[in-house]
């Protein structure tokens, strides 16, 4: 169990084998990577910074986001294992990634943290 001290809610880590990649599927939406991010991402795939940005990412204003790709009726990462139903980079997903379900957004908006993730805990 994951606790927050800001969140009125925990998280179940042990949900997500039983989820399917909810946090990654669905509507369509921006996962951001920092410099870092993005040069570690590069370096994992053999690939060449602007190269890995070419091929995974779309630029955002001033920002990049990991591509998404058509999935049932919605999207996912373009990380999202399929087969396994979760993430492809696990050791090297992005902070946003790593941070869920404690978002800032949520502690308003606990309701579509709940539907969205069944590892929430009150």
């Amino acid at each position: 169990m994951i606790y927050n001290k800001d969140f009125s809610y925990s998280f179940d880590e042990n949900k997500c084998k039983e989820c399917g990649g909810k946090c990654c599927t669905g509507e369509s939406g921006y996962i951001f990577l920092d410099d870092i991010e993005l040069n570690n991402l590069a370096e994992f795939f053999k690939m060449q910074k602007d190269e890995f940005i070419k091929n995974y990412c779309i630029k955002i204003k001033n920002r990049y986001s990991l591509r998404e790709k058509l999935y049932l009726d919605g999207y996912a990462c373009i990380f999202f294992n399929e087969d396994e139903k979760n993430c492809g980079i696990y050791n090297l997903r992005p902070k946003q990634c790593r941070t869920f379900p404690f978002w800032e957004y949520f502690k308003k908006n606990v309701d579509e943290v709940k539907k969205e993730c069944i590892g929430i805990c009150f």
